[in-house]
């Protein structure tokens, strides 16, 4: 099974365009990168581990990034209490901790990877019910307790994709020399 994640079609971010058009298509960028650097590859090779004693492995970035999809937009940006899917107070870490327990599991890894796009969908439409990048979010972010803007949470989500992108580069090198952007 090599085709079990598609590679989306993604377009490169306009070189000159209003801000909040941009940071929308960087972020998309973002994410379709992330779905590329898992395209083609079977449910082990997903949760193949980097180096160990690390757990991080390509599934894990893809359940890491659904939580923190959730996070931002879902309580920080709308103030919805809701639970993690994968991490918890006794493994901070469950979602690249988790990946080894079902990893030959290909419905679950669907499943993981449906919920990604779920979330990603879900994000876009909080995000699209602000009318300013400058509006304030209706929750608090769970470190400082402070609210932040639209816009903040648009350019943390770039920096979070690209550092985990670049994590992503190096694991799928690793597991079968592919390399490009």
């Amino acid at each position: 099974m090599t085709d079990f994640v598609q590679a989306p079609e993604r377009v490169e971010p306009p070189y000159r365009d209003a801000e909040r058009p941009a940071v929308q298509a960087w972020l998309e960028y973002q994410r379709g990168t992330l779905l590329t650097k898992c395209a083609g590859l079977t449910p082990e090779q997903l949760g193949e581990r980097s180096v160990p004693p690390s757990a991080l492995s390509l599934r894990g970035l893809v359940r890491h990034m659904t939580e923190v999809e959730q996070g931002w937009f879902r309580h920080v940006l709308d103030g919805q209490d809701v639970p993690d899917l994968y991490s918890s107070p006794d493994d901070w870490d469950g979602d690249f901790d988790g990946v080894g327990r079902d990893a030959d599991e290909p419905d679950t890894v669907a499943r993981e990877f449906a919920r990604f796009a779920e979330e990603c969908q879900v994000s876009r439409e909080i995000a699209d019910g602000f009318g300013s990048l400058d509006d304030l979010g209706r929750g608090r972010t769970s470190r400082s307790g402070e609210q932040v803007s639209v816009r903040w949470v648009y350019l943390h989500m770039i920096e979070e994709y690209a550092r985990h992108n670049g994590h992503a580069d190096l694991l799928r090198e690793r597991i079968d020399g592919a390399t490009g952007d």
